[in-house]
Order: structure tokens, then C-alpha cells, then sequence
């Protein structure tokens, strides 16, 4: 629903056709002197796959017309959530950050059930991935996208909000990028990774935990590694119990951040994707974890706990001999 424009720069233009062969909703083609242009701009989100893989950055990819679109506008929105409920996860949120020493918010993720009224949230005013929704939304960001605000068919499809595009489906893409070695590594990838099941969800809506105005499904938390460990710990203290995690590299935060803790009620880790690392400020030394919303009191307790002692004894390295 929303508008772009594809400009192709002729005197720039080599006709290689990678633009068109990337673009994983087809809009592209090629014309009679093999230069590309836009045969269906309607099915454009604006993921910019093909400018950043052209060679010679003939193509620009440009938001026009009415950028703040919003079909749902008559649409009545749902109500707040209850202040102490507010209040509670604006507590958990200041507690995981201090014993921690997070820099970033951990980010509420909500995703609206096909049948349910939207939250009063802004929409962005152009499309985003929804990784770039998350890191918009660490750094104090509330971010309500529905499918035509989303610039990721990838994520969309993974959130049952669309189909999946034909490319995607077969993994012919992740070939094209050199992320696997041929089609059939690629389709198991792609069999392999959960999803919602088609058009059962309306939208995604992030915000920073002590911000949110409605009861997330997931948490997802950005860090180091060291940080990861300790939410580990936290959750283990009073138990002991040891977690397998799915990571991979491929769809980092829709599928192993979100969908995993999601569909398994459990907490995952992962390291990021290409995706979500070409297309963010995502330092090289941090990672996620995404947790389901009703493991936030142990994680609260248990790092108040370890805060005591095993935190700040690990972090002054008491076990280094002193170099004299």
C-alpha cells in the first residue's frame, strides 16, 4: 500500500540484472535495451534489496506520495493496559537494566491477532524492517506496523501477517547472496524455521518494556555476551536448569528472538543475521535474547540475587593473579 518509485541511472546502468534476479517480490524487469525499470511498483516494499546489491549503485529506491498512510485510522483502538501492570513492567525493566548494565531497553513485542483491535500507536512514516523496528525501539521507539509498513516480506510472512513470495519460499534468494551453497541447503533452512500460519496476525508493535501499552508475548533484550550469560543465570539460579537454544545466523530476530520464546515458551538466544546486521547499527560485539513475558519476575529475581556477589566478583576478574 505504500508508494515508491525505482529510479535507474542509465550512464550507471551495466544491465548485469542482479537488481532484478534479487528483488525477492519481482517487481523488476528488464526493457528492450536490457535496462531495468519497475513492471509492478504496486507489490514494492521498499526493502531496498535491489540498490544495495547493484554493482554499480545505478538504483534508487524513493518513498513517494502519502507516507503516512494509514488504513485503520476510523478503526476504534484498544485500550491501555492497567497502570500497575505499567508500573510493573517499568520496574522489571529499570532492575534488568541496572544489574546488568544493559545500554539498550529491553524491547516489548507484541504481535496483533487478525481478530484484535490495534493499539494507539504512531505507524512510521515509511517502511521498515522489522529488525530496524527493534532498534529503533531499544532506543526508546513505540512502533505499531502492519503489513504494508513492513519492508521485509521475509519477517511478514514469518509473522503469518502475508504469504510468502515464491523466491523466499524456495530459498532461490539466500543462494543468490551466497548465504548457503545451492537450493537444496536452502530449502531445508527454510523448512526448518517456524511460522504462524498465514494472515493470522493483523500487525507488529514494539516499544521499550517500561513504555508499552499492551501485554507483550516476548521481551528481547540486546547485549554482550557476558550479558546473555547472566540472564542465563538468572533464570537457572533457583533451579539449576540448563537451556537449549536454536541459533543459526538466519532470520535472527523475527524467528530466534521472537517466534522461538513465542511457540516454545521458553527463552532463545541468537546472534543476529545478516539481515538485521546489514541493515542496523548492531555492533559486532552484541547479541539477543528474547524471553516470554511471564519469565520476567525470575529473571528480576535472580539477577538481584546474583548482583550480590557473582556479577560484580566475576567482572573485577578476582581470580586474575595481580601482574607486579
Amino acid at each position: 500500500m505504500a508508494d515508491y518509485r525505482i529510479v535507474n541511472d542509465p550512464d550507471r546502468c551495466v544491465k548485469c540484472g542482479l537488481c532484478i534476479a534479487f528483488c525477492p517480490c519481482e517487481v523488476l524487469e528488464a526493457d528492450a535495451d536490457g535496462h531495468p525499470f519497475a513492471a509492478r511498483i504496486e507489490d514494492c516494499v521498499g526493502c531496498t534489496t535491489c540498490s544495495g546489491n547493484c554493482p554499480q549503485r545505478a538504483l534508487l529506491v524513493e518513498a513517494t506520495g502519502d507516507a503516512v498512510y494509514d488504513p485503520f485510522a476510523d478503526e476504534p483502538r484498544a485500550e491501555p493496559i492497567a497502570r500497575e501492570l505499567h508500573e510493573q513492567y517499568a520496574e522489571w525493566q529499570r532492575v534488568i537494566m541496572d544489574k546488568l548494565g544493559l545500554r539498550w531497553q529491553p524491547v516489548a513485542v507484541s504481535l496483533i491477532d487478525k481478530d484484535e483491535l490495534l493499539p494507539d500507536v504512531p505507524m512510521p512514516p515509511e517502511n521498515q524492517r522489522f529488525c530496524q523496528a527493534m532498534m529503533a525501539a531499544r532506543r526508546g521507539a513505540s512502533i505499531l506496523m502492519p503489513p504494508h509498513r513492513h519492508s521485509c516480506p521475509d519477517g511478514t510472512s514469518i509473522f503469518g501477517m502475508t504469504g510468502v513470495p515464491e523466491k523466499l519460499a524456495t530459498g532461490e534468494i539466500y543462494v543468490l547472496f551466497h548465504k548457503v551453497v545451492n537450493a537444496e541447503a536452502a530449502a531445508r533452512m527454510v523448512a526448518e524455521r517456524p511460522t504462524l500460519p498465514p494472515k493470522s496476525r493483523r500487525a507488529t508493535y514494539v516499544a521499550p518494556l517500561a513504555k508499552t501499552v499492551r501485554e507483550p508475548e516476548v521481551v528481547v533484550i540486546t547485549g554482550t555476551p557476558e550479558q546473555m550469560m547472566w540472564l542465563c543465570m538468572s533464570m537457572s539460579y533457583y533451579s539449576g536448569h540448563r537451556f537449549d537454544f536454536h541459533a543459526s545466523g538466519f532470520n535472527s530476530m523475527c524467528v530466534e528472538a521472537v517466534l522461538y520464546p513465542l511457540t516454545e515458551q521458553e527463552p532463545n538466544i541468537t546472534f543476529g543475521c545478516y539481515g538485521c546486521r546489514a541493515a542496523t547499527d548492531l555492533g559486532e560485539d552484541m547479541m539477543f535474547m528474547g524471553l516470554p513475558v511471564d519469565k520476567l519476575p525470575i529473571v528480576a529475581q535472580g539477577l538481584t540475587e546474583l548482583a550480590k556477589k557473582a556479577i560484580p566478583d566475576s567482572r573485577m576478574k578476582i581470580y586474575v593473579p595481580p601482574i607486579m
